[in-house]
C-alpha cells in the first residue's frame, strides 16, 4: 500500500510507488490508482505545468538541468516528467533521462521520472496527466514535462500543460520552413537554445525570423507567443524564460472572461478533454474484455482480408456485440 502521508510530505520514495502503481495495466492495480487520485485529489492543482519540447539535439536535457537548478534557487520544488520513446519493435526503452540530468537528480527539490510512451501518440507516456496529479500532491510546484520529438501530435502535451514551450537550434533561414505550422500553433513560447559563441549572432537574427512568423498569425488569445534566446550550457538568461512563463501565469490569472480567469477555464476544457479520452480508452478496454468480441473478431478479420465484408461492416457487428 502507499504511504499517503509519506506521498503528502514529499517522500520520493512513496511518490515512485504511487506512479508505478498508476503506470500498472493490471486491473486490480488500475482499481487501487484510482482509489489513490480520488484521495488526493483536493491536494492537487497547485503547480504550473510546463511542457517542453524541440528536436533531438536542441539541448532538452541540458536546458531542463539548468532551468530546474534555477527554480530550485528560487525555493521551487521542480518535478521532471520525461517521456522516452518504446521501441515499435521489442516496446521497450532506454530511460536514461536521469544520466543526462545528473546535477538535478542530485537536488532534494528535484523528482526526475522517465516513462515510457507505449506507442501513445503526441509525445507522452499513457499516464503522465494521473503523475501530474501525484506530484502536485507530492507538493512539487512546477512540473516540467519532457517531450518525444517534434510532430504534428505534439497538440497531445499543449492539451495538459499550463505552458507549452518549444525549444529551437539557431539556425535561421530554412528552419522555418522545417517547423509544422501546427507546432506554431500551440507553442507560448519559443526558446532559441545554443545561443553563445559564434552561435550568438546567428540566434538573435533566427529570434528575428520566428517574430515575424508570429506576427504574420492571428492571435486570439490574452498571450502573445514570445521568443527568446538561452545558452543552457552556459546558464545564460535562463532567468528570463522563468520571468517570460511567470507573466504568462500573471496574465491567465488576470484575465476573466464570464466569471472565469483564462487558466482556470483552461485546466476545465483540458480535463474536459481528458474525461473523453478516457471514455475511448475503457470502450476499447471493454471490447477486448468481452467474450463475444474474442470470439467473433478472428473470423470478421479474416472475412475483411478475404473482401468477404467490408471493414466499415465488420467494426458494426463488432459494437452490436457490446
Amino acid at each position: 500500500m502507499i504511504d499517503l502521508e509519506k506521498l503528502r510530505s514529499g517522500n520520493r520514495r512513496a511518490l515512485a510507488k504511487a506512479i508505478t502503481l498508476v503506470e500498472s495495466k493490471l486491473d486490480k492495480h488500475r482499481i487501487e490508482a484510482q482509489e489513490l487520485l480520488n484521495q488526493l485529489l483536493p491536494h492537487t492543482g497547485n503547480s504550473i505545468r510546463i511542457g517542453i519540447s524541440g528536436i533531438p539535439g536542441v539541448g532538452k536535457s541540458t536546458f531542463i538541468e539548468a532551468f530546474g537548478q534555477y527554480l530550485i534557487q528560487q525555493g521551487k520544488k521542480v518535478a521532471v516528467l520525461a517521456v522516452d520513446p518504446s521501441s515499435p519493435l521489442r516496446g521497450g526503452s532506454i530511460l536514461g533521462d536521469k544520466t543526462r540530468m545528473e546535477m538535478l537528480s542530485r537536488e532534494d527539490n528535484a523528482f526526475i521520472r522517465p516513462s515510457p510512451s507505449e506507442g501513445a501518440l503526441g509525445g507522452v507516456a499513457q499516464k503522465t496527466r494521473e503523475t501530474m496529479l501525484l506530484c502536485e500532491a507530492a507538493g512539487y510546484d512546477v512540473i516540467l514535462v519532457e517531450t518525444v520529438g517534434v510532430g504534428q501530435s505534439e497538440y497531445e502535451v499543449a492539451g495538459m500543460v499550463d505552458f507549452f514551450l518549444v525549444l529551437m537550434l539557431p539556425n535561421a533561414g530554412d528552419e522555418l520552413q522545417g517547423i509544422k505550422r501546427g507546432i506554431m500553433e500551440l507553442a507560448d513560447a519559443l526558446v532559441i537554445n545554443k545561443a553563445d559563441g559564434e552561435s550568438l549572432s546567428l540566434a538573435n537574427q533566427t529570434q528575428g525570423h520566428y517574430k515575424n512568423a508570429f506576427k504574420l498569425m492571428k492571435q486570439n488569445s490574452f498571450w502573445t507567443p514570445t521568443v527568446k534566446t538561452c545558452s543552457a550550457l552556459n546558464n545564460e538568461r535562463i532567468e528570463d524564460v522563468w520571468q517570460m512563463i511567470s507573466d504568462y501565469y500573471k496574465a491567465a490569472n488576470e484575465n476573466i472572461n464570464a466569471g472565469i480567469s483564462s487558466f482556470a477555464e483552461k485546466r476545465a476544457r483540458q480535463n474536459s478533454e481528458w474525461l473523453n479520452k478516457l471514455i475511448h480508452e475503457m470502450l476499447e478496454l471493454k471490447l477486448k474484455q468481452n467474450i463475444d468480441v474474442k470470439n467473433t473478431l478472428p473470423q470478421l478479420q479474416d472475412d475483411v482480408l478475404n473482401n468477404k465484408t467490408t471493414p466499415y461492416n465488420a467494426a458494426q457487428q463488432i459494437i452490436d456485440l457490446l
